[in-house]
């Protein structure tokens, strides 16, 4: 990631990029699709950064499986879908607030080396891991939830305007993106197919001239 020299009143090119807003990409697997009381299962979180010549890149990643909260909702329907076993003996997952607290930590360190000021979170369907994310943020007291209580950015949308296609896998097939369906579902896969879709849509724009650096 490019470091943020304080000394400098110059902001990053990706916080010039975005409004001072850090895109994140995020994947979340659950129980279900109610936010307030179905189960988060897997989570990941991609964080991006920008060279010097304004091409924006995958920096890291952040992935995690998550113990079913107290009382969460499991539908068989969606643990079928996911393939994921949330009660398996060998499945290393942690608290979903120890998980929110360290992925909270990461994206606000990365914010601050790239001078942001709030992170944005991008996902495919978006609303739907935000949803996740900002239930998650309440039911544990999180205070410091880096991403932006409403605004995203949705690369169904985008891969839409920009290829043509709406879903994952042949919006990523259009933009020459490789996809594996068998191990799509997992949300790390996911998360850095979706980070690859939405960097190349931002990276193809710029080189249509769409915003110079």
């Amino acid at each position: 990631m490019m470091d943020f020299d304080s000394d400098d009143d110059t902001p990053s090119l990706i916080s010039g990029r975005f409004r001072t807003y850090l895109p994140v990409v995020v994947d979340i697997e659950t129980g279900g699709f109610n936010s307030a009381t179905d189960a988060i299962l897997e989570i990941s979180a991609v964080i991006l950064s920008m060279d010097q010549d304004g091409i924006i890149e995958i920096d890291q990643t952040y992935f995690q499986r998550v113990i079913p909260f107290e009382g969460s909702n499991l539908e068989e329907a969606a643990l079928k879908f996911t393939g994921i076993d949330p009660f398996h003996p060998l499945r290393i997952a942690k608290t979903e607030k120890d998980v929110m607290q360290t992925m909270f930590k990461i994206v606000r360190d990365a914010m601050k080396a790239s001078d942001c000021k709030r992170a944005i979170l991008v996902g495919h369907n978006a609303h739907f891991d935000h949803g996740f994310i900002n239930a998650a943020s309440e039911r544990h007291g999180l205070k410091r939830n880096p991403f932006h209580p409403f605004s995203s950015f949705d690369t169904a949308t985008l891969s839409g305007l920009a290829y043509g296609q709406t879903v994952l896998a042949r919006a990523c097939e259009v933009a020459g993106i490789e996809f594996d369906n068998a191990q799509a579902h997992s949300a790390r896969y996911d998360a850095e197919k979706t980070a690859e879709l939405f960097c190349s849509i931002v990276n193809k724009w710029k080189r249509l001239g769409g915003w110079p650096v």
